[in-house]
């Protein structure tokens, strides 16, 4: 359990960490949200269904091929060694097939950019009265990502599991919750990472983030069979600052990497799609699970 608990901090980027536990018997609700409704171009349609025989083929190479294993933190390949900020992940590495497989991917959220029906998708975000009416408002499924600590796969000692991204427009707030499968038919030591984030909408497309804290959702308090959960609060952005400042001293004044901004721009928007690009460069396809079409994807 040790070791997983490290693996937790170092993935979120905590040199200061104050923890915190709470018995619980299941995971924390969500609560649905509704959004307003928009219709898509044909042109758009066509290229949502071209998308998604996308992702099943990239995801049909990748099984076939080999996934990238990836595992918590730096040295686990989730996390770039200076910055802390999350890995670009090179599909190429696995087989020419799955890179360009990937490539289509990428290639066809790249022209439903200028598709998208919704020219305001940070309408709403941080508004208590008109929040369930925001466009980005409710559950997203994960369909594809270039982001490592998005992806997992059953190679990796972490485990194979299921990444949704949770928006509350009227609180201002996101939450990315990734559930761990079964291993072996036994519940892993980490059921659940709650990742809870502040959001505030810079402009009409792009939203900033500020972490606030991680909640682990643990089977296991010193080997007796118990649900519990772990919250590890992240340094602010003065803190983190901070500790970069008497990073760069301690090391005699070597230049480091600025601290990356964390936001994330939003590509294409409809009732059932969303492509966003984070600050990283890592592209995200989501879907809302009332998307008939995707739900064989996301399952």
């Amino acid at each position: 359990m040790k070791s997983v608990i490290s693996s937790i901090i170092l993935s979120t980027s905590c040199w200061t960490v104050a923890l915190a536990f709470s018995l619980s018997t299941q995971s924390r609700p969500f609560h649905r949200f509704t959004a307003l409704h928009v219709s898509p171009s044909p042109e758009a349609i066509t290229l949502k269904t071209d998308l998604l025989d996308s992702i099943k083929d990239f995801r049909h190479v990748c099984s076939r091929d080999g996934d990238l294993a990836v595992d918590f933190g730096v040295k686990g390949g989730e996390l770039n060694e200076t910055t802390r900020a999350p890995v670009k992940l090179t599909f190429y590495e696995i087989s020419d097939d799955a890179g360009k497989a990937a490539d289509r991917v990428i290639s066809i959220c790249e022209t439903l950019t200028a598709l998208s029906p919704i020219k305001e998708p940070t309408k709403y975000i941080g508004d208590r009265v008109n929040g369930t009416m925001a466009p980005l408002n409710g559950a997203w499924g994960l369909l594809f990502t270039t982001a490592a600590d998005a992806s997992f796969s059953t190679n990796s000692s972490r485990g194979d599991a299921k990444a949704q991204n949770v928006v509350d427009a009227a609180r201002g707030r996101i939450t990315n919750v990734i559930d761990f499968a079964m291993k072996d038919g036994k519940e892993p030591l980490l059921k659940q990472l709650n990742v809870v984030i502040k959001a505030v909408a810079e402009s009409s497309t792009r939203v900033d983030l500020t972490f606030r804290y991680v909640r682990a959702v643990l089977t296991k308090f010193f080997f007796i069979p118990v649900r519990w959960s772990l919250y590890i609060p992240v340094p602010g952005p003065f803190v983190t600052r901070c500790l970069f400042f008497l990073t760069r001293v301690l090391t005699l004044g070597r230049k480091k990497k600025k601290i990356p901004k964390a936001y994330f721009d939003v590509l294409y928007l409809d009732d059932d799609l969303r492509v966003h690009k984070t600050g990283q460069d890592n592209l995200f396809v989501q879907a809302r699970k009332g998307w008939e079409e995707a739900i064989k994807v996301l399952d």
